[in-house]
């Protein structure tokens, strides 16, 4: 199959139509506005829906209602533009609305820079919106697996009735990478007519709501997302391993920190360091066990946390790995960017 150069946020979006999305409401915002210009021009040529609204509040309450009406929507925005969303996300959840987010995650807090950053990790996956619930989120590692992503998340999101996000940093979003357009397996779903508030004659009056009066109703309403929750974690986590069966010290890494781990794994072997890359490919929900068996290993002496924040992931490898091996971290921040040499250094002066 032949492979074509594509900049990231153009193939999410072009994922995303392929993926057949039906409506797309976006808001510009640095560095993903690629992206919804590539909805704004491809859309309406397909005869689709794309509609910019007036803030990221307006958006996410668009993607309410088409999504409502068992549409597959989408929406991308970058940091601060998500922390606008919040309290519609909360509603989406407690609706059961599926819909796509894409964040093209840039340096905070506040307005913070426009910079690659990995600083919404909390906002990812413990999040900022209200009540019980949880938001699957897919973390691509390269454009190739960003576009996978995209248009998987269409029918995960189907099928659990759930927000989907696909995180990426900033500089995924902004760099060009050769990629093959290929099938993504396609999963059976429930029958939209079954949920959706479509004005649909033939089937049963449908209700799109996130309110419940009575308190317990609310309760047997948030044990049953519970039980939905436990469903992802059973089914949705994933994960890479490279050179990990040997490894006296575990980098864990996910999105570009890890591209510049796979690098530093590699160099580090051939100085004859035994170094090894475990990557979360979802860090919600987070692969603990996988995790954990690793690190159990006997010859694993050292755990290094890497990421583009000041360290937020750090707190899910600490309940994989509890107080069974050393933890440490290594980050950056504000948009600055790691190196291969520098990583392949630190850990040369730690093990």
């Amino acid at each position: 199959m032949a492979r074509e150069l594509w900049k990231g946020n153009e193939a999410m979006a072009e994922a995303a139509i392929r993926a057949g999305c039906d409506a797309y409401f976006g808001y510009p915002i640095t560095p993903q506005s690629e992206l919804i210009e590539y909805m704004s021009f491809h859309m309406p040529d397909r005869g689709r829906v794309f509609l910019q609204g007036e803030s990221e509040i307006a958006v996410v309450n668009m993607l309410y209602g088409a999504g409502g009406s068992g549409k597959r929507v989408m929406t991308s925005s970058s940091s601060v533009g998500i922390a606008l969303m919040q309290e519609g996300l909360s509603y989406l959840a407690g609706a059961e609305v599926p819909c796509v987010i894409i964040n093209c995650m840039r340096g905070g807090p506040g307005l913070g820079t426009i910079q690659p950053s990995q600083a919404d990790y909390y906002q990812m996956t413990r999040g900022g919106a209200s009540g019980d619930h949880h938001f699957i989120a897919l973390a691509p590692g390269n454009i190739q697996e960003a576009v996978d992503m995209v248009q998987e998340a269409f029918d995960i999101a189907m099928e659990y009735r759930n927000p989907v996000f696909v995180v990426v940093d900033g500089l995924i979003g902004q760099m060009m990478e050769p990629i093959e357009w290929h099938e993504i397996p396609r999963r059976e779903l429930p029958d939209v007519d079954s949920w959706a508030a479509n004005g649909s004659p033939t089937h049963k009056h449908n209700v799109i709501n996130s309110l419940w009066i009575d308190a317990d109703q609310d309760e047997a309403f948030n044990h049953r997302l519970t039980q939905k929750t436990h469903l992802m974690q059973e089914n949705e986590v994933r994960y890479e391993k490279l050179e990990c069966d040997d490894a006296e010290i575990v980098i864990v890494a996910y999105g570009t920190p890890a591209r510049v781990s796979i690098s530093a794994v590699k160099e580090l072997r051939v100085m004859g360091i035994k170094a090894g890359l475990f990557r979360p490919k979802t860090i919600w929900p987070y692969p603990y066990k996988a995790l954990r068996e690793v690190v159990d290993q006997e010859c694993v002496k050292k755990i290094l946390c890497v990421e583009l924040s000041e360290g937020q992931m750090i707190d899910d490898v600490e309940i994989a790995v509890g107080d069974s091996k050393p933890i440490e971290f290594y980050g950056h921040s504000g948009g600055v960017l790691f190196a291969t040499d520098e990583l392949v250094d630190h850990v040369k002066g730690i093990i």
